[in-house]
């Protein structure tokens, strides 16, 4: 277990973390206040319900944790149990602690700086990413809503069009979707002089984020709606991860997928748009060509952690290039959905981190700090904000609200009840559900280190419901 990543926090003074966070305290302030945030949320995730206290020592009288590596990355709590973490009557309760805790939030919340990031050229983006400029074009379709264009196809009607995709090579979960477009692929090229020409599309829209609050049920009900499709795999993680090699972070480095392999995700939906320019019919050109694009990683909004591979650091500490300069610098008129959720609750979801169960990203929750760095880039119009809490207690109005914004036709009374009145998808899973709640002692100390973050969102969004006072 990497205790130091739980929250980062840089020992120079100018050093920037997150694009707009600037932290000025140094690396013990940064390891005891890890150790604590990690400690408590561990051990509330461990032992809930019934259990009286904590079974780990505090860290500022005993020291509370072990030396031996191997026993912080046991697998099995049993384990730790019976080589660490027998009860003992120097056992001291985290309340007693919670003064000395709470002034360390205080002083590193008192270092806070809420910064503008110095954006890059448009000639420096595309210096470092020549081939995807050289595949995407800076004009699309005028007919279409999704940014389309058309693309010669040099094989021929036995050629494999997805033979070296890296969605397919890496995932065998993902080639029965690939085997479809395979059998359709040839009739749906347009054929002119003897070429041959694919359609090829990016996302109208993004939904950006944020894990474990909400987006994969999003997901689900919007992509009932006729008007919108989605890529063919719910979150391809492509601008984040997979363009950098990038499939677990712990694996390494794989080969880069090339954008063409993102761009195959949405073929299907292509396929539709081009039957749409391709109709005889004026009312079929209009049934298809209102046709959106969606995509729906929720990594896109805050995962930067590749740059540390790619680019030279040369900008003291913050990456040069992040995600949304690419989408902008193609799609500057591109739509951002963003679905929050208090970040106390999302950091205790069980579920929030399967490549690492008892692992917690912190820094996940400082929504603040990612959506400043957007509102570089785009316009606040192009963004929809959405609380969880709404969409739970209200989904119709949620999805109006979703509707309304991307421009989409009306619904029948029987589909919109199908898409609001459906179960939520991605609830907390039934082996998870005898967790417990939070003890009440983590939860305060990460509403206290959370709160000048959704201070500073709710000040940013105008709408005192982001600070998440009361939930």
């Amino acid at each position: 277990m990497n205790l130091l990543a739980v929250l980062e926090v840089r020992t120079e003074g100018n050093e920037n973390w997150g694009g707009f966070l600037r932290f000025k305290k140094g690396k013990r302030c940064s390891l005891v206040f890890g150790l604590i945030i990690m400690t408590l949320v561990m051990a509330s995730y461990l032992l809930s319900g019934a259990h009286q206290e904590l079974l780990i020592s505090s860290p500022f009288h005993y020291g509370g944790f072990p030396n031996n590596p191997s026993l912080m990355d046991s697998e099995n709590p049993s384990d730790m149990k019976e080589h660490h973490y027998q009860p003992s009557i120097n056992n001291i309760s985290y309340v007693k602690d919670y003064p000395s805790i709470k002034l360390i939030i205080d002083s590193i919340a008192a270092r806070i700086e809420f910064t503008t990031r110095q954006l890059p050229d448009l000639q420096d983006l595309k210096r470092q990413e020549l081939h995807m400029f050289s595949v995407i074009p800076n004009k699309f379709l005028p007919n279409s809503k999704s940014p389309c264009w058309y693309e010669e196809f040099s094989g021929r009607n036995t050629t494999d069009p997805y033979l070296t995709n890296s969605y397919v090579l890496y995932s065998k979960r993902f080639r029965s979707t690939f085997d479809a477009l395979r059998k359709v692929f040839w009739g749906h090229l347009s054929h002119v002089h003897g070429k041959h020409f694919r359609l090829r599309c990016l996302p109208h829209f993004y939904i950006i984020g944020q894990p474990k609050c909400g987006t994969t049920d999003l997901y689900d009900r919007l992509r009932l709606h006729p008007e919108v499709k989605f890529s063919a795999i719910k979150e391809p993680h492509w601008w984040t991860r997979k363009r950098f090699g990038i499939v677990r972070l712990r694996d390494g480095l794989r080969d880069r997928y090339p954008v063409e392999d993102y761009l195959d995700l949405f073929d299907l939906a292509a396929h539709q748009i081009h039957q749409g320019l391709q109709a005889a019919s004026a009312e079929e050109q209009s049934k298809m060509n209102k046709i959106i694009i969606g995509e729906a990683s929720a990594s896109t909004m805050w995962d930067n952690n590749a740059w540390t591979f790619f680019y030279d650091n040369s900008t003291d500490g913050e990456p040069p290039f992040l995600t949304q300069d690419f989408i902008h610098a193609f799609q500057p008129e591109a739509k951002l959905i963003v679905m929050l959720r208090d970040p106390v609750e999302s950091t205790w979801e069980p579920g929030a981190y399967p490549e690492a169960q008892r692992r917690v990203r912190l820094q996940v929750g400082l929504y603040a700090v990612y959506l400043l760095d957007w509102l570089t880039v785009f316009n606040k119009e192009q963004f929809l904000i959405l609380r969880l809490e709404d969409h739970a207690s209200n989904v119709k109005y949620t999805m109006h609200r979703v509707f309304h914004f991307l421009n989409l036709g009306p619904l029948s009374e029987k589909q919109e009840a199908l898409m609001t009145k459906s179960p939520a998808s991605n609830t907390r899973r039934p082996e998870d559900r005898s967790l417990g709640p939070m003890w009440q002692i983590t939860k305060k100390i990460l509403q206290d280190f959370y709160g000048p973050f959704n201070t500073r969102l709710a000040q940013v969004l105008d709408d005192e419901a982001f600070a998440w006072k009361t939930t």
